[in-house]
């Protein structure tokens, strides 16, 4: 494997500027890839918010020019009348963040690799051992056959699980569609650096769309585990998930039977799993789990209707 420096570059005082804002505590490093899996557009709404919301600075840019495929994901550049005037460049960047309090963390976010993985997760961890990152932690969402009218539920992942008590799995084992993402995280874990992963269940009939819902309640399990204080975002995702879930639920109100036959069945479902009447359930008989086979013929679903749209 090449050098993995060769896929990264500090902007000047990039690194001394993280040196001084931690200090001896090293920071937590959040991280999330566009292009891959995420139901709900739950990682793009927490990366999205956390740029626009909080004060950050350029900390290193890595070779986006080298690492992702531009005939699978165009980039979008824009025409005007007889001359091209504007590219929009891919960019997988780490950022140096504060939050309310200034307490600093990092936040990696761009497009995902679509070549170089291990030299890239390498690189991260060079990146990790450099600035003294303590705990990294990626977040995403995952359709399942749950409903939108009752809470989020998350799987974390990772070594550090323990940072989420409460959380049980649903499965044992699957064998699902592999990202960058996950790699970086089997690798940090490997070489014993603590990581987290957070996956939030979005209902599959609302993986295509924004779900906020599914975007707070992963920030609540972030700021859980890391002590980070984030009530811009938080605030912010709340507004949007009760526009969302209004209009979802006129829709699902306006729909026709089977629709409403779906919604009812997972109810049932949701609550015969976990006890839950956050809402009263509108049919009583359990129906059958979904199995680990049925989640990796979903993800998988997700995907080419993902690459379907050209995205």
């Amino acid at each position: 494997m090449a050098d993995p420096q060769g896929l990264y570059e500090y902007v000047p005082g990039g690194a001394e500027a993280v040196d001084e804002a931690v200090g001896d505590t090293g920071p937590v490093l959040l991280y999330y890839f566009e292009g891959y899996m995420d139901a709900g557009e739950t990682g793009q709404q927490i990366a999205q918010h956390l740029l626009d919301r909080l004060d950050n600075q350029l900390v290193v840019r890595f070779d986006a020019d080298r690492l992702v495929d531009y005939r699978a994901r165009r980039p979008l550049m824009t025409f005007e009348s007889d001359h091209w005037s504007a590219y929009e460049a891919p960019c997988i960047d780490l950022y140096l963040v504060r939050d309310t309090t200034g307490t600093p963390f990092l936040l990696l976010t761009g497009s995902e690799p679509d070549v170089e993985w291990e030299r890239f997760s390498a690189a991260v961890l060079q990146v990790i051992e450099r600035l003294g990152v303590r705990l990294a932690i990626n977040f995403h969402g995952i359709p399942m056959g749950v409903p939108h009218t009752r809470p989020v539920g998350l799987t974390p992942h990772g070594n550090r699980v323990d940072l989420m008590p409460g959380h049980r799995a649903w499965f044992e084992e699957a064998q699902v569609p592999g990202s960058a993402a996950s790699l970086v995280e089997l690798r940090l874990a490997e070489a014993g650096r603590d990581v987290l992963g957070v996956a939030a269940h979005v209902p599959h009939y609302l993986a295509r769309s924004p779900y906020p819902d599914a975007a707070l309640a992963v920030l609540e399990a972030v700021t859980g585990a890391t002590g980070l204080v984030l009530p811009e975002v938080a605030h912010a995702l709340r507004r949007e998930a009760h526009t969302v879930r209004v209009e979802i639920d006129r829709q699902v109100a306006e729909g026709d039977g089977e629709l409403v036959s779906v919604v009812r069945g997972l109810e049932s479902q949701y609550d015969a799993v976990t006890g839950s009447q956050s809402r009263e359930s509108l049919i009583a008989e359990p129906v059958d789990l979904p199995s680990a086979d049925d989640l990796a013929a979903e993800f998988e679903r997700f995907l080419a209707d993902r690459e379907d749209d050209g995205r």
